[in-house]
């Protein structure tokens, strides 16, 4: 730890009000690369008659911390802060154990074992709707439950915005998942296998054995073959990573397939990939084809379908590596380097 963050830390020790009321948390107080994350003091968060205060065992690293964390592209600073995030505590992801309900709270009790999304992860304790929270299965840790929310509920969300959804006959559909083995795509994968699709995933090479261990069919190594040179075309097209044009997409999808856009971090600095995606959704109305795209969001319904699936063992989390808290800028720079395979994991 530098002797700036020291001092922070000091700062932060010394405005609490007692030991019972602290909780170590990672902080950033501006926007930037992994360094702006140091380990504080800071209280406890306060609960809402419709929240619930867990205590975290395990967080989990994900695309949008990185955006927060980073404040790229710069359109998000809109909704996140200008010049610094309003909650100066990152992560969506997280397992643990309840430590206090609201007064409205129904659905869960103090020593209950949940998992979803709440507010500042990265931290002992952790302030989250009971509507983004379900019970944590029981054949699974802490940390394999805290890295499914953002990315599993996104990839299921994705798959049934293509129509791939387990209640239809998928038998002779054809899905490609780019970016597959990364967080989103490592459950996008999953899922489109469990339905009975063919499934192509498109990774590097040293990731390829990933993929097929989740039960990817066929693997695209893009460092040697693009995916839309004609010798595939697909029903379905989950684009998670990378930042290929409406015109790429077009050659790669059937004539009447479908193309859901959910991620790509090479667009510019100023709206990241969001130019690209309002084209296609501008392009649809006129092809057969179809363009669409989506932003996951966590509801108890999907939380508690996938806590169904992790039960049955039809979906498995892919943790790569697991940091402890204060390492948690270590973290950051090792999935900002495009390292893991599958997720990442904080343990509290």
């Amino acid at each position: 730890m530098t002797n700036g963050q020291q001092a922070k830390e000091s700062r932060h020790e010394g405005g609490r009000s007692g030991p019972d009321t602290a909780m170590r948390a990672i902080v950033q107080q501006a926007y930037g690369p992994a360094d702006v994350l140091h380990l504080a003091h800071v209280p406890r968060p306060a609960i809402a008659d419709d929240h619930v205060l867990v205590r975290v065992h395990a967080a989990g690293m994900d695309r949008g911390t990185w955006h927060v964390t980073t404040g790229l592209p710069y359109a998000l600073r809109l909704v996140y802060g200008f010049r610094a995030p309003r909650n100066p505590v990152p992560g969506m992801d997280f397992a643990g154990t309840v430590e206090a309900i609201g007064a409205k709270v129904t659905r869960f009790g103090v020593g209950d074992q949940v998992f979803g999304t709440g507010k500042g992860t990265f931290a002992e304790y952790a302030a989250a709707r009971e509507s983004q929270l379900a019970l944590k299965p029981a054949n699974i840790s802490f940390a394999q439950a805290a890295v499914v929310p953002v990315s599993a509920c996104t990839a299921l969300q994705a798959l049934r915005a293509g129509g791939v959804v387990p209640d239809r006959n998928n038998r002779h559909r054809k899905v490609l998942v780019t970016g597959a083995s990364g967080g989103v795509g490592s459950y996008a994968v999953q899922f489109a296998k469990a339905a009975g699709a063919e499934v192509t995933a498109v990774c590097s090479a040293g990731k390829a054995d990933l993929v097929r261990s989740l039960g990817a069919d066929h693997v695209i190594d893009y460092a040697k073959q693009d995916f839309a040179d004609g010798s595939g075309r697909y029903d379905v097209i989950i684009d998670i990573a990378g930042n290929p044009g409406v015109s790429r997409l077009r050659r790669a999808l059937t004539p009447d397939g479908t193309a859901v856009i959910t991620g790509g971090e090479e667009g510019g600095s100023w709206t990241g990939s969001m130019d690209r995606q309002l084209r296609a959704l501008v392009v649809s109305p006129f092809i057969r084809q179809r363009f669409t795209m989506i932003v996951g969001s966590q509801t108890a319904a999907d939380l508690e379908y996938l806590a169904g699936l992790l039960e049955a063992g039809t979906i498995v989390p892919a943790i790569d590596r697991t940091f402890p808290l204060d390492q948690v800028p270590e973290a950051m720079r090792y999935f900002d380097a495009g390292k893991a395979r599958g997720k990442v994991a904080i343990t509290i």
